[in-house]
C-alpha cells in the first residue's frame, strides 16, 4: 500500500466558538449530517473545530486545495458505529483524487483529537 497524501491542520477552538455563533457560517462549511450530529453534542466548538480541521487536513493531503470547485460541504466527517471518526467526500472529489493520483481505488484514514484551546485533524490518503 503506497501514501498518496498526509495532511494536518490545527485550528483554535475560540477562533470556531465565535464563528458558529454565525449560522451562515455554520451552513457554509458543514454537511446536513454533521449539523445533525452537533445536537447530539454538547462541546459545540470542539466538535465543530476537528471537523474543520479535518476538512483543512484532507485538503493539505489531495493538495490541491479548495480549487477545482471543491467546497467545505463536499467533505464531512462521521463517526462509524463504534464512534470512529471516518471521511465522506461527494463524487467530484473522488474523481478529482482519481485523476491526480492516478489510482482506481484508495483508503482514506482520519484521526481527530482536541484540548481546551485547540483541535487537530491528521489524513493519509492510501492506494489500495
Amino acid at each position: 500500500m503506497q501514501i498518496l497524501g498526509i495532511g494536518v491542520d490545527i485550528v483554535s477552538n475560540l477562533r470556531v466558538k465565535k464563528s458558529i455563533k454565525n449560522n451562515s457560517f455554520i451552513n457554509r462549511v458543514f454537511s446536513k449530517s454533521e449539523i445533525y450530529q452537533s445536537k447530539k453534542n454538547q462541546n459545540k466548538s470542539n466538535y465543530f473545530s476537528k471537523r474543520f480541521a479535518a476538512k483543512e487536513a484532507f485538503m493539505k493531503a489531495l493538495g490541491t486545495g479548495f480549487r477545482y470547485n471543491v467546497n467545505f460541504k463536499d467533505i464531512s466527517v462521521i463517526n462509524n458505529k463504534e464512534g470512529k471518526p471516518e471521511l465522506k467526500i461527494i463524487n467530484n472529489i473522488k474523481k478529482l483524487l482519481i485523476s491526480r493520483f492516478k489510482v482506481k481505488k484508495f483508503n482514506l484514514f482520519i484521526s481527530l483529537s482536541d484540548e481546551k484551546n485547540y483541535s487537530i485533524a491528521f489524513v493519509v490518503i492510501q492506494k489500495k
